[in-house]
């Protein structure tokens, strides 16, 4: 049972210290919308989505209005359209632009699923997905993609790397006359997640219910004015409890939200998922949450310790709120929504190679960089490698999400507007990894994949 003292207790987070629930994301599967006849299969798709999800947005701003929880997104995640342009045929886009058709209608800010998986191998569907993934984002609005490349059972399938660093670099041209917003609409992943709740790299997998609510719910500011009340002189073991019971009462808010829109809605609730994404809001900040703990600036040495200690402490105090934890929860470090991050990058603090140590023990990976336009697709793709191996060999979900610049340089800015925020130009090594993108193949799981 909820305890309604241990939600009422959150009001000062939500009025003080941007505390909200994220996103109601609901995923539908389209599996039942498969059709050798691309134009009945369209059809399909838009009909279900626009059925299942034509009360989302009114249901959530009935519970906004209720308990006065900010609910900032309205999404929704479906099957990887892949699986259903390898059964049609013919052009992909034509489901991308009936995805965007159905969110429009139904009111949502995002539709996710506009998605591949290829950890182990390409069938037809994967590849025509894949390479109309720069058209498909262009032409759209509210639509997301993604591509699974690797897993620690599977390994990296570099093929995969290799395309998607192309596919990157032509997704941010084709919008470049809209700072490149198409390559903040795409993740690469390894070892995605079935139940992710947060965009772009949402999508309905073929495990889930037909239909499901998920709930993602973000509070670095809420986490920060906890641990300002700890003295200088507080322990690691007294910072992470702070952390940890903080966590416990934001998770007991997104499992009231939850539950209510799912009843409402008349689906299964799925997960909770509790990750400090942050915001471009001052305060809102995962690197302020970081500076907290005693960092002069985040990026400084000790940073990915600070990390370390806050992604394991909010996933103990969202597991022991809430029996339907799930998605990624832990912490965002995304660079353009995130203002201390940008800050920590103007000063030179933060760089791309400390980033990436850092995503060993944060929840996603390189999340919202931009990077010069010039930069050559073998490096995107090498950098695509570094981050799959990282979660390859410890078992977590990695993602990269890097935006080319297009005629932009280092100390230049994207400017995306709303939470995607405003990102500086960071520097990329250009040492060339061409011959190792080249060789193609497979890069063997670990040893400890081996677990049965």
């Amino acid at each position: 049972m909820l305890n309604m003292a241990d939600i009422m207790e959150t009001i000062s987070m939500i009025q003080d210290e941007n505390l909200d629930i994220r996103t109601v994301t609901m995923g539908v599967s389209l599996l039942d919308c498969a059709d050798a006849d691309i134009d009945r299969s369209c059809g399909k798709v838009f009909s279900k989505i626009t059925a299942r999800a034509e009360n989302l947005v009114s249901v959530c701003e009935s519970i906004e209005n209720k308990y006065g929880i900010p609910i900032v997104n309205k999404r929704i995640s479906v099957t990887p359209v892949a699986m259903l342009a390898g059964v049609s045929g013919g052009d992909p886009v034509r489901y991308a632009l009936a995805l965007e058709r159905a969110a429009a209608e139904v009111g949502v800010n995002f539709i996710g699923g506009y998605s591949a998986l290829v950890h182990k191998g390409f069938s037809p569907g994967d590849v025509a997905l894949i390479e109309t993934l720069p058209r498909a984002l262009g032409e759209t609005e509210r639509v997301c993609g993604s591509v699974n490349i690797g897993s620690t059972r599977s390994g990296i399938n570099m093929d995969a790397v290799r395309i998607m660093g192309g596919i990157v670099k032509k997704t941010a041209e084709a919008t470049a006359d809209r700072q490149c917003i198409g390559a903040a609409k795409l993740v690469v992943f390894c070892n995605a997640v079935e139940d992710n709740p947060f965009m772009a790299g949402a999508f309905h997998g073929s495990g889930e219910p037909d239909c499901v609510i998920n709930v993602g719910v973000s509070g670095p500011g809420a986490v920060r004015a906890a641990l300002e009340e700890l003295s200088d002189e507080a322990d690691f073991t007294q910072v992470a409890e702070t952390i940890k019971k903080t966590a416990f009462k934001v998770t007991r808010m997104g499992q009231l939200v939850g539950s209510e829109a799912a009843a409402a809605l008349g689906f299964p609730f799925g997960i909770v998922d509790l990750s400090l994404a942050p915001t471009p809001a001052i305060g809102d900040s995962v690197a302020s949450v970081l500076e907290e703990i005693g960092l002069s600036q985040t990026g400084a040495c000790g940073t990915t310790a600070a990390l370390a200690l806050l992604n394991d402490a909010v996933k103990k105090g969202g597991v022991m709120a809430s029996s339907s934890v799930g998605g990624l929860s832990g912490a965002f470090i995304p660079v353009s929504e995130d203002a201390g991050m940008i800050a920590a990058a103007e000063s030179g603090s933060l760089t791309l190679e400390k980033l990436e140590a850092m995503t060993a023990v944060c929840s996603v990976g390189l999340d919202m960089i931009v990077i010069p336009g010039d930069t050559a697709p073998e490096v995107i793709s090498g950098l695509i490698a570094d981050e799959a191996a990282i979660g390859m060999v410890n078992g977590k979900t990695t993602a990269v999400r890097v935006i080319p610049a297009v005629g932009k340089n280092v100390g230049e800015y994207l400017d995306f507007g709303g939470l995607l925020g405003r990102g500086p130009v960071m520097a990329i090594n250009g040492g060339s990894p061409a011959k190792m993108i080249g060789r193609g193949g497979k890069i063997p799981a670990p040893m400890h994949s081996l677990r049965n």
